[in-house]
């Protein structure tokens, strides 16, 4: 499902989904054809925090807009972005409902650590490519 990009970086495949079609058609109300999702590449960083998505996939999901967040760059730079939720995510058969930062003309998703956090994912750098931490199941640490 990766494939290697430059500089170590690399994308994965995974299935992005308005999450309000999902539930809507779980409980009857919708048929599962109506539910809106897209596969999609994903730059897996972990140094970034949320998960970002092309506006083109945003407005093809039919995300809705719940507000503005300020973005600051690798150079500095600074921005506001429309901020989506409901995003429903699924990478290596895991999934969860996520909020977005929607990017204008980025042409691909960018995975942050909310995402691997919530899917209890590892970043393997050393073979490029996502890995369950516990292959059964998603494992969670409660202080």
């Amino acid at each position: 499902m990766e494939r290697q990009g430059a500089m170590g970086r690399f994308t994965a495949t995974m299935v992005v989904a308005n999450n309000q079609d999902v539930q809507m058609a779980r409980g009857g109300a919708s048929s599962p054809d109506k539910i809106r999702s897209v596969t999609i590449d994903g730059v897996v960083d972990s140094g970034a925090a949320n998960l970002v998505l092309p506006r083109r996939i945003a407005q093809q999901l039919g995300l809705n807009v719940v507000g503005q967040a300020k973005v600051r760059y690798a150079g500095q730079r600074r921005a506001k972005r429309q901020l989506v939720e409901e995003v429903r995510v699924e990478i290596l058969g895991r999934h969860g409902a996520f909020q977005a930062l929607v990017e204008p003309a980025r042409e691909t998703a960018l995975i942050g650590a909310i995402v691997l956090e919530a899917l209890d994912l590892v970043v393997d750098c050393t073979i490029q490519k996502l890995r369950p931490r516990d292959p059964r199941g998603i494992v969670a640490e409660i202080e």
